[in-house]
């Protein structure tokens, strides 16, 4: 078990450096010069002079070899300092540990969400005995990934808050304002756990042991909850991670669909306007919340399946 963990351990470390490097060199090969943005877009639309644009640059450290600017921002970043943003002045750690909450709190109730709606969907398409019943939950998944984040957005804000006006549909804070944009990025979520669980749980209650408990007498329910949804749970586990990465993903689109403060925002603001520093600091954080995930989903796994501790491999969905 210590060497499986310090196996996961060691590659969570590598994906948050390459998540760096890759991020570090991919800003840099951008066009234009984002100090030059900066100053022109202050300047009352008076072109910055060359000289102004190169005492700006020393002092944010662009104007020095590439390979130095990259030790100065990986030293940096490991103690947590991302520097200034170009557009604010503002510490990026700062505008990070501001925005951070409100995101993780979107993400975290769009992750319940998902996993509890996944799974009622799973247990459900298997316990309903209508082949055309079947067919229909088990089509649900498909539909609903295919459904853009920022349309079904728009749609929840058409019906919940303009029609119905049960919440509200820009900015809102507190449990009213999260429920829409939480559902909106649990929709997909819920239809990837509900698609893999389904299909494994549809395996599992059909395996010799499942037939051995149905011929004590056992009911269908008390078979799928009572004994295949846990031996089912492994594939739909091992997806979380993937869930956890598309959820960072979608809360760009969901906290600009509704206006909400947040991580979202902020790494919008900051690709168009080629603020390094905070695109930079918010890719490195979003990592570390992906790989924290994952790690998670790998010491779960064996908990769940011994079988997993000797193999040291995570198991697959079937």
């Amino acid at each position: 078990m210590p060497r499986y963990l310090l196996g996961r351990l060691a590659q969570a470390i590598f994906v948050v450096w390459a998540a760096f490097t890759v991020t570090f060199v991919a800003i840099r090969l951008l066009p234009g010069d984002p100090v030059a943005l900066m100053l022109n877009g202050r300047g009352g639309g008076e072109a910055a002079s060359p000289q102004d644009i190169a005492r700006v640059s020393a002092e944010l450290g662009f104007d020095g070899p590439i390979v130095e600017q990259y030790a100065r921002a990986l030293s940096g970043a490991v103690h947590g300092d991302f520097g200034q943003s170009i557009q604010t002045g503002l510490p990026v750690s700062g505008m990070i540990s501001a925005a951070l909450p409100r995101t993780l709190q979107l993400g975290a109730a769009a992750l319940v969400l998902s996993l509890v709606a996944g799974t009622a969907l799973a247990v459900l398409a298997n316990l309903v005995r209508s082949p055309l019943g079947r067919q229909v939950l088990r089509s649900v998944p498909s539909i609903a990934v295919s459904m853009p984040s920022f349309w079904v957005g728009l749609m929840l804000i058409q019906v919940f808050s303009l029609n119905l006006k049960l919440f509200p549909s820009l900015g809102g804070a507190g449990f009213a304002g999260l429920v829409l944009p939480a559902c909106t990025l649990a929709i997909p979520g819920t239809a990837l756990v509900g698609q893999v669980l389904s299909k494994s749980l549809h395996a599992t209650v059909r395996e010799p042991y499942a037939d051995t408990i149905r011929a004590t007498g056992a009911s269908e329910l008390r078979v799928v909850l009572g004994h295949g949804l846990r031996n089912a749970a492994i594939p739909a586990i091992t997806v979380v991670g993937l869930l956890a990465g598309y959820i960072i993903g979608g809360s760009v689109v969901v906290e600009s669909v509704f206006s909400r403060p947040g991580m979202g925002q902020d790494i919008f603001f900051a690709v168009t306007t080629q603020d390094l520093p905070v695109v930079q600091g918010v890719v490195v954080v979003a990592s570390i919340a992906f790989v924290a995930v994952n790690l998670v989903v790998d010491l779960l796994c064996p908990v769940l399946d011994p079988r997993i501790r000797s193999t040291g491999r995570t198991a697959v969905a079937r």
